[in-house]
């Protein structure tokens, strides 16, 4: 008797990058969160050493392997975060009405005057700028200058703390897109095989453009994630997103730097501009903020993680929720369900969108085309056309058949990336050799990430993926799939689309 055939698993298309910390580095923690839906964890380079990092990593790979489910890792560079030094007593009240003053040096001096760890600080401000620290909980406003110090009064006051951070929003600053740390920081993620590096406080494309030099010259493959989160970002976005591998809405720092009521469409506008050059886009900070204590989320923050995904973000994060947080498993679990039920609407409403298109168009009944969408407006950065046409009819093809999986065969991930911004219905199973490509892939919306050796030809690439599909229950017999491929595999473009019946 033949065993039965398992029930289809549970498809997530929206990606979960969690970020690993105390509460969740633990070797048992991060299987969890592996097994819980976890796609790619975030190594945050302002905490912790190199030593305590590359731990984490080597557990991610090992449990990656164990569970046979590609992981992608993502090193945060810190950037050129402006914090304060040390503070008497390690804290001191700022009342409203009251003068601060900023101080040149490392160490604060009496009651009331500060020090920062950017140092030219007092040569670039002005009065009338902004001062905010402590995440914009605490603002103040520049009263005078002189040569070694700057007046503030304080606007908004209230508890300071020794390396609390500090905003200057609309301020331009002199200060290196990466400091030293920051450098040793990227050398090390190139060294340890890292699939992909965030670049913090980015400000323009030649910053992002800096970093993905000094990858290549260390001989790594890892992807450039720009963080949006300074007016100036804003400001250079179109020229940011075209030269990052992928971008991030750092909301944290993003909604100090710009106007708080701005910020969600903010987050809208740098979402539609990733979707025109077809590049990846994570969402982060304060998704599930109150899971960090509470075992369910509020209403709002449920609500804002479908938002997001609604809008066409690829991938959602979570920061303090899986670091420090009591319920690391529980909120990646609760992010899972937001996902797959905001996903269920979001296809159907595709649907129905399309389906009018559809008969728009052709003026007749038909079939509904749920695959099909306007052709990108720009490329993704190294695809070919011939390769992109070739995803875009696919796609469309995938729909009219009813297709069980749309396959991409992939040595760099670039033709997943063009499958994944199509938001597809229809299930992507990207193939590769390469366990980078895969790790990466591991971010791209809607895409599942599966090994498979350079076959020599169609027939035992169709073979593996049936063998694969029909063990995990993604297929079942007389099942169509879709795959899009170089007319031999392992060939460097794809120039064919092939549809197999199982």
């Amino acid at each position: 008797m033949n065993p039965p055939i398992p029930s289809p698993p549970e498809i997530v298309r929206t990606k979960i990058v969690a970020t690993l910390g105390p509460a969740s580095r633990a070797e048992e923690a991060i299987r969890g969160l592996v097994e819980a839906g976890v796609d790619v964890f975030r190594l945050n380079m302002a905490h912790g050493s190199l030593e305590e990092h590359a731990e984490s990593l080597a557990r991610i790979r090992r449990i990656s392997d164990e569970l046979r489910r590609p992981v992608g890792v993502l090193a945060d560079l810190a950037g050129p975060k402006i914090r304060l030094g040390e503070l008497p007593g390690g804290a001191i009240e700022m009342v409203e009405g009251d003068e601060v003053t900023f101080i040149r040096g490392v160490e604060s001096g009496p009651a009331g005057e500060l020090t920062v760890s950017y140092e030219p600080l007092v040569d670039e401000l002005s009065p009338g700028d902004p001062v905010m620290i402590a995440d914009g909980t605490i603002s103040l406003v520049v009263t005078t200058r002189n040569t070694d110090r700057v007046m503030c009064r304080v606007v908004q006051g209230g508890t300071v703390r020794s390396r609390q951070g500090v905003n200057l929003p609309g301020v331009r600053l002199s200060v290196a897109a990466m400091s030293p740390d920051d450098w040793r920081h990227a050398e090390w993620a190139a060294a340890a095989g890292i699939d992909f590096v965030s670049l913090s406080f980015v400000r323009s494309a030649v910053e992002v453009k800096l970093l993905k030099e000094l990858l290549r010259t260390r001989g790594s493959a890892a992807k450039v994630v720009a963080k949006i989160e300074k007016r100036e970002a804003v400001d250079n976005l179109e020229g940011i997103v075209e030269a990052a591998d992928a971008v991030m809405v750092a909301r944290g720092d993003l909604g100090v730097e710009t106007d708080v009521a701005s910020m969600p469409m903010v987050q809208k506008r740098v979402i539609r501009v990733c979707q025109r050059y077809q590049k990846p886009v994570i969402v982060a900070t304060q998704m599930l903020d109150s899971m960090q204590h509470a075992r369910r989320p509020t209403r709002a923050e449920a609500t804002d993680v479908a938002n997001a995904i609604l809008d066409g973000a690829d991938a959602c994060m979570l920061s303090g929720e899986t670091a420090i947080g009591e319920h690391p498993r529980l909120v990646v679990e609760m992010m899972r369900r937001i996902a797959r039920e905001t996903e269920k609407q979001y296809l159907a409403d595709r649907w129905r969108y399309m389906e009018g298109r559809f008969m728009a168009e052709r003026g007749t009944a038909g079939v509904p085309v749920q695959e099909f969408l306007p052709a990108p407006e720009f490329l993704v950065a190294g695809l070919h056309p011939i390769t992109q046409a070739v995803v875009d009819g696919a796609s469309r093809i995938a729909g009219e058949l009813d297709a069980k999986l749309f396959v991409v065969a992939s040595k760099s991930g670039l033709t997943a990336i063009a499958r994944s911004k199509r938001r597809g219905a229809v299930p992507t199973v990207g193939v590769s050799d390469d366990p980078a490509t895969l790790r990466q892939m591991s971010l791209y919306w809607g895409v599942t990430p599966l090994a498979g050796a350079a076959f020599p030809d169609t027939a035992g690439l169709l073979d593996h993926v049936c063998s694969w599909g029909l063990r995990e229950g993604r297929l079942s017999r007389g099942d169509r799939i879709l795959l899009v491929a170089g007319s031999s595999f392992g060939t460097g473009g794809h120039n064919m689309a092939l549809v197999h019946e199982v």
